[in-house]
């Protein structure tokens, strides 16, 4: 997680909603925050592939200079998750963002993506 310009306790936030997120949907989570060049989507989709698991991960890449917010989710991922409701989530964090809150933004749209691609229960009939 590239969030070299956040201090200790913001660091520890964003990654509480990380854990967080990962134990409700059983996916996983990764934020990058930093510069993300000339082509922010490659970039992301650059990132989320050198990941663990990127099928089962879900990335978010902020690059806060540019104003530029990506999220990219894998193949398994998306069984869960719909575009719309990706998209629902950029705007929130984008509305906290143009607030200047960085860390709410990003820990609201982690809370909401867990809840997004969390599996929906199951009722068995026996």
């Amino acid at each position: 997680m590239g969030v070299g310009e956040f201090n200790t306790a913001e660091r520890f936030q964003i990654d509480e909603a990380i854990r967080g997120a990962e134990q409700v949907s059983r996916f996983e989570f990764s934020v990058f925050v930093g510069r993300s060049g000339t082509d922010p989507r490659a970039f992301a989709t650059q990132l989320h592939n050198s990941l663990v698991a990127p099928s089962r991960s879900i990335l978010i890449m902020l690059d806060p200079a540019a104003r530029v917010l990506e999220i990219v989710t894998g193949g398994t991922v998306r069984r869960n998750i719909t575009d719309q409701e990706v998209e629902l989530t950029t705007l929130q964090m984008q509305s906290s963002f143009e607030s200047g809150d960085l860390v709410g933004g990003l820990r609201r749209g982690i809370q909401m993506l867990a809840d997004h691609a969390r599996a929906p229960d199951t009722l068995h009939a026996d």
